[in-house]
């Protein structure tokens, strides 16, 4: 007489096709990875500005140009880590942290510098000195999605150098 099948083939089977779904989704996820890698330049912020004062010494470059290219590439660099790391952050399926509404003014308590948007751009580079390095990448990303002033982005960018 044939003996009923045991419910254990059927949860063997399931056992077995898990671990291949994760092992492709690790595979995608690699693969997306390796994409997101293969187009970043990452240069050590001492070594840029080597480059460039050998260019000043040289004659090849003023100063003045100098600090402005080396301003701009390290927050060219600064901006593509913080996209890689947010999507690597999307890819391994790690929840955002909490952001604040992008359309709304600053929270007075949650924003470093109070009444941020009533304030000229003098007034808000001289309040930087007091802040942290997350506070004033808070700043800095806030002026730029708002007002977008070169002299107070600059400011904050030598402030993290």
């Amino acid at each position: 007489m044939p003996q009923p099948k045991s419910s254990s083939g059927r949860t063997r089977r399931k056992r077995a096709s898990t671990p291949a779904r994760t092992d492709e989704s690790t595979t995608r996820k690699l693969a997306s990875l390796r994409d997101l890698l293969a187009r970043a330049v990452m240069l050590p912020t001492d070594l840029v500005r080597d480059a460039l004062d050998d260019a000043v010494r040289r004659g090849r470059m003023t100063r003045a140009d100098a600090e402005d290219l080396a301003q701009s590439l390290i927050a060219a660099g600064r901006r593509q880590t913080e996209d890689v790391l947010a999507d690597l952050e999307q890819m391994l399926g790690r929840p955002r942290r909490a952001t604040q509404n992008h359309d709304a003014a600053p929270d007075a308590d949650a924003f470093p510098i109070a009444d941020y948007d009533q304030l000229a751009a003098a007034q808000i580079t001289s309040r930087l000195d007091d802040l942290s390095p997350a506070e004033l990448r808070k700043v800095r990303d806030y002026e730029r999605r708002h007002g977008n002033r070169k002299t107070v982005l600059s400011a904050i960018e030598r402030k993290l150098a």
